[in-house]
Parts: C-alpha cells; structure tokens; sequence
C-alpha cells in the first residue's frame, strides 16, 4: 500500500512516521485538548491509541492522519477517516475526525483539515456518508461539523462509556455525498 499524503493550502495530511507520535501527544495530551476524551492519556492508552490508528489504515487504506502545517512541519494532531468503532453508535459507518494541540485552535487548520477528509471521503474513498462524533458540551468540535455542512442526526446518539464522562451520550451529525457537493464551505 503505498504511503498516503494529500496537501491543502498550508497543511500536508499523511501516513503516520515513527518520529511523529512524540510531538503528537506533546501537543494534545494536554487536559484542554483531551477533556472530551477522557482525560491525559498515560503510555499505555498513548499505545492503544497509536495501534489503532495504524490498524485503520492496514484494514481501510484510510486513517486519522498525522497533520503537519507546510510552513514549519510542526506536527498540529490528526485529522482524517476510519470506519466507526462504537458498537452502541453508528458502526461501521465512515467516521471523519480530528484532534489539534491547543496553539492551533482558531486559525482555520481544523476546518481545512477536515474538508480535505471529507472531499477525499466522497471523492477517493467512495463513501455515501460521512458522521462525526462529539459531546453536547465540546461546542468548537459541533460547531466546527455545522460549519462543514454536517447535520445533526439524534437517531445515531448514543452512550459512549469508553471515557468514563459525566454526560456519556456522544452526539452524532452527518453529511451525505449530495450535501457534501451542494456545500459551499
């Protein structure tokens, strides 16, 4: 399989490298970036997580990506596509989503991110769907799915256990191939 990269204006999303992981979890394994997900991570969560990632590429040919800005290839986080794995939610569904460090909040890198995830969903990937997962409370992250053009979806909610919240119902929006091509940004 060859090695994934595809370049927007200012960042470059690609194949994960071994030197990425620690400039990764410096920069979002922080309480801020990591609030909705569970916390600071120790190693062994940090490990997990890294397998996983790779597993999604090897098994789909697309993963959460590591997201590098051109300018200074500062490693920002990941932003990308995986098949859901939440067995009370929208399994199987195609998932796109992202996680920043906290000095890249703000400038636009997110949306630009995951617009590239989801042009290359429909368009390279072939999906008809595309959801996001969030928490009522994590507003940048829905706010940031109604920006793309995603649209809330009740009927996928449910109760994610996995972090171990005080509210546990993830909430879920999606956006359909059609929705995606009407879209203007």
């Amino acid at each position: 399989m060859a090695d994934f990269r595809h370049e927007t204006e200012r960042l470059i999303l690609r194949d994960w490298r071994e030197e990425d992981w620690e400039p990764f979890w410096e920069g979002t394994n922080t309480p801020k970036v990591m609030r909705w997900l569970g916390g600071v991570a120790d190693k062994e969560t940090r490990i997990g997580a890294q397998k996983r990632l790779l597993s999604y590429k090897r098994k789909y040919g697309h993963t959460f990506w590591c997201v590098e800005r051109k300018e200074d290839s500062a490693i920002l986080g990941f932003c990308g596509l995986k098949r859901c794995q939440e067995k009370a939610g929208p399994f199987g569904m195609m998932e796109a989503g992202w996680r920043l460090r906290e000095n890249a909040w703000g400038k636009g890198y997110a949306k630009e991110a995951a617009s590239a995830s989801l042009d290359l969903a429909f368009g390279h990937f072939g999906a008809d769907e595309v959801v996001a997962l969030t928490f009522a409370g994590n507003t940048p992250s829905w706010g940031l799915m109604r920006k793309l053009g995603m649209k809330r979806r009740e009927d996928l909610d449910f109760e994610d256990t996995y972090w171990e919240l005080e509210d546990p119902i993830a909430i879920v929006y999606s956006i359909s191939a059609d929705e995606w091509a009407a879209h203007d940004g």
